[in-house]
């Protein structure tokens, strides 16, 4: 899945769950319950333009969770339990008449699995390095031409190192995180680099946190597999994304709150060129 989700990316894969970032310690956890959505209408070409197409969703409900084996150990999983893509009709311009019915097709998504070992946790630092499995548990075809994917059908290996800083500015507990990583994928997909930063603020004590992030996603360009999508698939081959998020999280009790996010790609290629967005309920248990 980390390789779904401007990211996810995530959109999804990617800025994976603010404020849960930190090794949890022995005993301790994050559990969100969340709901994605993304409508395209157009996607980043091959050479990074803009073009438009037949509007598509893709919708998907997912837990994801962390849960601290030791002081230094934590084990990770995101688990999108119910995926479904979407398409309009396409409408003649001239008579208003329905050239191409539209579709739907629903079902699991891609599993990701993995483990967290922090390195370092020492006054104002934190270094740690993370293994994610993404397992192909969701649809690579799907829907009567395929392309209505809730999968890659692949099996990735995701190795990434991150590095955090916490501190108060203007009396406000802040932190700073970025990650690098790298994204050994199978079946004729590209390998894959991945950066990114984000900085959160608790602007009401224990209460509010917000945050904002900057993804970056680069393929290695060395798979075999043609990367052609005339819908910039976020499932397609080389896939090449810069993008910004933002996030809200409110604690409504000690342990209990909600978030929301957005995010969107100012570059790409072969990606949707629209924002996402994400609520969910979590548990932090501490």
């Amino acid at each position: 899945m980390i390789k779904k989700q401007l990211i996810i990316v995530t959109f999804l894969f990617l800025g994976m769950q603010s404020f849960a970032q930190w090794s949890k310690g022995k005993g301790k956890g994050y559990f969100k319950l969340s709901a994605w959505y993304l409508q395209s209408d157009q996607h980043f070409t091959s050479t990074g333009k803009l073009d438009p197409n037949v509007t598509r969703t893709q919708f998907n409900t997912n837990l994801y969770a962390e849960y601290g084996l030791s002081d230094k150990l934590d084990i990770i999983t995101y688990i999108p339990f119910f995926a479904r893509v979407a398409q309009n009709n396409q409408i003649s311009g001239t008579n208003s008449s329905t050239i191409l019915s539209g579709e739907s097709f629903n079902s699991f998504g891609d599993i990701d699995l993995g483990i967290r070992y922090a390195f370092l946790k020492k006054g104002y630092w934190a270094l740690d390095a993370k293994l994610i499995l993404g397992l192909p548990s969701g649809s690579s075809v799907g829907g009567s031409d395929g392309s209505y994917q809730t999968g890659d059908g692949e099996f990735n290996q995701y190795l990434s190192t991150s590095v955090g800083y916490s501190t108060n500015l203007f009396k406000k507990p802040t932190y700073l995180k970025s990650y690098l990583g790298y994204n050994n994928r199978s079946e004729g997909f590209s390998d894959e680099l991945r950066a990114g930063f984000e900085v959160g603020v608790n602007v009401l004590e224990k209460k509010l946190w917000l945050s904002s992030r900057i993804n970056i996603l680069q393929s290695l360009q060395n798979g075999t597999l043609n990367a052609a999508n005339s819908n910039g698939s976020i499932f397609a081959n080389n896939v090449e994304f810069s993008s910004y998020g933002f996030e809200a999280a409110y604690y409504f009790t000690k342990n209990i709150g909600a978030s929301i996010s957005f995010d969107s790609a100012f570059s790409g290629k072969i990606i949707a060129a629209n924002p996402s967005y994400s609520f969910g309920i979590f548990y932090d248990l501490k």
